[in-house]
């Protein structure tokens, strides 16, 4: 039932918004704009959205004068807020991404409502970034934006002016320069500089030296021993299909700070948010040593907690 709602609502939506989409696309004159007005949407949460950070910066570089927005959920916004290529930023609780329950027509009610807001800032160019994002797809449509980038799915791709095949086996920042690369020359501008290496393309999250003071903080507390290593472990997940067992992660925490698997006895921090404390504490309890446990930090206390780790596990 839901299958079909979803199909009898996206042929309205293909029929409602053609000819505003078709008008938007014939519209535009096809030459450089010196200062395009660039969408950006990402709908994922942490990792995925620090490994889509390099692409801003490389539109900006290419584009000087680009004006680039990223729409993104709540959930991610202190990833993009200190991104510096960042001009906007634009938050929305994307269905299927948010953790509260929804009623069968809510996803449809509000890719109108965001759509009708999208449409009155006038955008030269807005990518999809992820590849089976169907709702950005419709939504980057309704909005009659001339040019919509995104990767070929039976959902996507009657959206897009260019959809890419998705290549399976990729690093998912390669995958977003090459739609980046992409939407960029539609505008009529040169294409991102490749080959595509982190070296090249950097991911571009740093915590604050007050952050970076805190991790260091934190770490002093526990009175470990300079010089040891320190393996930070991340066990939680944003869905039970991805958590790993409580006994594994017991165990490689033991395997490290005993000096099974290192030449030196490792040292170990366990992070995650305070729903995953009481999971944290259990896989703690089986601990030979006693792990240092943060749930209570912001995504940049987390980051520096990362940037003094020797390994981390998640």
């Amino acid at each position: 039932m839901k299958s079909l709602l979803r199909s009898l609502i996206l042929l309205l939506v293909r029929i409602y918004g053609s000819p505003r989409a078709r008008k938007a696309t014939h519209k535009h004159s096809g030459q450089p704009n010196p200062a395009p007005r660039i969408l950006l949407v990402r709908p994922d949460h942490l990792g995925d959205m620090v490994l889509t950070t390099p692409i801003v910066q490389a539109i900006k570089e290419q584009v000087p004068g680009a004006q680039i927005t990223m729409m993104i959920g709540p959930w991610s916004s202190e990833i993009v807020a200190r991104h510096p290529a960042v001009d906007r930023l634009l938050t929305c609780p994307f269905p299927g991404f948010q953790r509260a329950g929804q009623r069968p027509l809510d996803p449809y009610k509000l890719l109108f409502r965001t759509a009708r807001e999208l449409k009155q800032n006038h955008y030269d160019l807005a990518i999809n970034l992820r590849p089976d994002f169907w709702w950005g797809a419709a939504l980057l449509y309704l909005a009659a934006i001339p040019y919509r980038i995104g990767y070929a799915t039976r959902l996507n791709t009657p959206f897009l002016t260019q959809a890419l095949a998705f290549p399976e086996v990729e690093h998912a920042t390669v995958s977003s320069l090459r739609l980046a690369s992409t939407g960029i020359q539609a505008l009529g501008y040169s294409a991102l500089p490749e080959p595509f290496t982190p070296a090249s393309y950097p991911l571009v999250f740093h915590p604050h030296e007050d952050e970076l003071a805190w991790a260091d903080e934190q770490i002093q507390t526990t009175g470990w021993e300079p010089g040891a290593p320190i393996i930070l472990i991340h066990p939680g997940t944003g869905g039970a299909v991805k958590l790993w067992r409580n006994a594994g992660w017991s165990q490689i925490a033991n395997q490290l700070t005993s000096g099974q698997l290192l030449t030196t006895p490792a040292h170990v921090i366990f992070t995650g948010s305070k729903a995953e404390q009481p999971m944290i504490e259990e896989i703690a309890s089986s601990l030979l040593e006693k792990p240092l446990i943060m749930t209570s930090m912001t995504v940049g206390q987390l980051a520096a907690l990362i940037s003094r780790a020797d390994l981390v596990l998640g």
